[in-house]
């Protein structure tokens, strides 16, 4: 299994180092968590859908793989609409729950904050092949082979478990079985996939240790994993984008620190 499927146009970020596209989407999460505010979030947000168009990823494939972050953002400033701190003058009185203008502007504060940090990563990871990832992980970032090989076992079993919750439904409804009850059919159908999931990763193990995944020694790798100057523009870019949020907000004085 691959992240990248055919309808994925080849682009310049595909062939870049995820690790560097990892930096880059960290440096603009920690960046934004650190204030709260419209002006930092909305700047983040408007120059890193600018940057989207590089990604090769059709309309399509967009919206289809950040439909998540679009529905929780939304979510996420109601919530804090509903139950922020109120300041300012009071929008709407409900008894229990009142939504006040500080409120009502945390909550899209809140929002803008959510989609300026869930999209790039959900764009950058797009474009990037778990094998890719592994090797970079392990070459450039040096992290124990351990981890990494199990971590891209895991990744690459989520298309067998899309499958086999597919094969179930279709088992489950060619017997006959829970055709009603929805919440009772979705219940016993998730236990049976984490059977599977359970007996298919001991397996895995299993093989993975008998062919020496395990070892002690340091493991040599199939293909090497480059840190050029591409990877270097990627990280510098997503340092600009931070750097011109907090630029704007100071400048705007809506800057505030969370932590302060």
């Amino acid at each position: 299994m691959t992240t990248l499927t055919p309808e994925i146009t080849p682009s310049l970020v595909a062939r870049i180092n995820p690790v560097a596209k990892l930096l880059a989407a960290l440096v603009i999460s920690v960046t934004l968590m650190l204030s709260v505010d419209l002006v930092s979030a909305s700047v983040a947000l408007a120059l890193t859908l600018v940057l989207v168009s590089w990604s090769g990823l059709s309309a399509r494939q967009f919206w289809l793989r950040t439909a998540p972050v679009w529905i929780a953002a939304p979510f996420a400033a109601i919530t804090t609409v509903l139950y922020g701190e109120d300041s300012g003058a009071v929008l709407w009185d409900g008894g229990i729950v009142t939504i006040t203008e500080g409120s009502a502007t945390l909550g899209l504060a809140i929002m803008l904050r959510v989609l300026a940090i869930g999209l790039p990563g959900v764009v950058l990871m797009a474009t990037t092949d778990p094998t890719d990832l592994a090797d970079g992980l392990a070459q450039v970032l040096r992290l124990p082979a351990r981890f990494v090989l199990g971590g891209l076992a895991g990744m690459r079993m989520i298309g067998l478990f899309v499958d086999d919750w597919r094969a179930l439904a279709q088992a489950r409804r060619a017997r006959g079985v829970a055709d009603k009850a929805l919440l009772r059919r979705f219940g016993s159908q998730a236990f049976a996939l984490l059977v599977l999931a359970v007996r298919r990763g001991s397996k895995l193990a299993t093989a993975m240790e008998a062919k020496g995944f395990g070892a002690s020694r340091r493991r040599s790798w199939a293909r090497e994993s480059r840190f050029g100057m591409p990877e270097t523009v990627l990280v510098l870019i997503g340092v600009l984008i931070a750097a011109a949020a907090v630029t704007a907000a100071v400048l705007a004085g809506t800057w505030s620190l969370v932590l302060a």
